[in-house]
Formats: C-alpha cells, sequence, structure tokens
C-alpha cells in the first residue's frame, strides 16, 4: 500500500465503526459505544501516525496517548487527560474483573 491507501485503510474503518458506535448509543447501549469510539479515536490515531511517519505502520497499542505521542501531535494538557480517560474505558470493556463497575459508570 502507498502512503494514500494506508491513511485511507484506517480512515474509512474508522467512519465505518463511528456508524456502530452512533448506533449503539442511540440504543442506550453506552459501554459498548464508548468501547467502539475508543476504536475510532485509536484508528484516526493510527492514520495520523502513517502520514507523520511515512507509510510506517502503527504500534500496536490501543493507548491513545502513547499513539498521539508518537505522531507527533502536541495536545494540551485537557486533551491528554481526555485520551487517557478513554484509554481507560477500553481496559474496563476488555477484562471481566472491571466490567461491571465500568457499566455503571456507562449513563
Amino acid at each position: 500500500m502507498n502512503i494514500e491507501e494506508h491513511i485511507q485503510y484506517w480512515l474509512e474503518s474508522a467512519e465505518h465503526d463511528w456508524e456502530t458506535a452512533e448506533n449503539l448509543f442511540t440504543a442506550k447501549k453506552y459501554d459498548w459505544s464508548l468501547f467502539i469510539g475508543h476504536l475510532v479515536l485509536e484508528k484516526i490515531l493510527k492514520a495520523v501516525f502513517v502520514q507523520k511517519n511515512n507509510n510506517k505502520l502503527p504500534p500496536k497499542t490501543h493507548n491513545l496517548l502513547r499513539l498521539a505521542e508518537q505522531s507527533r501531535i502536541e495536545l494540551s494538557e485537557e486533551q491528554e487527560m481526555l485520551l487517557d480517560r478513554v484509554s481507560e474505558f477500553n481496559i474496563e470493556t476488555r477484562y471481566p474483573q472491571y466490567k461491571n463497575e465500568f457499566y455503571k459508570k456507562c449513563t
């Protein structure tokens, strides 16, 4: 894949997932909407990583703050905190011991 195709791959996947997140939100499935929302941000950040790193494969991580840093995106402290919090939601939905507490937060 050339760089444009590689970036487009991530952005098209993010757009598809965004539609899913919106549908889940409408259905009041907030936990899954947040989970998919995290994937949307992750894929957008991976598209930026590809652009800023000359078509290099993005790292296999779900940590949004780390992806933003490796993509050389300048963030405010508030944006850093948001990405960190969204990453926490992702972890909480992946591991069963966190799920019950996570469900209570998703309103």
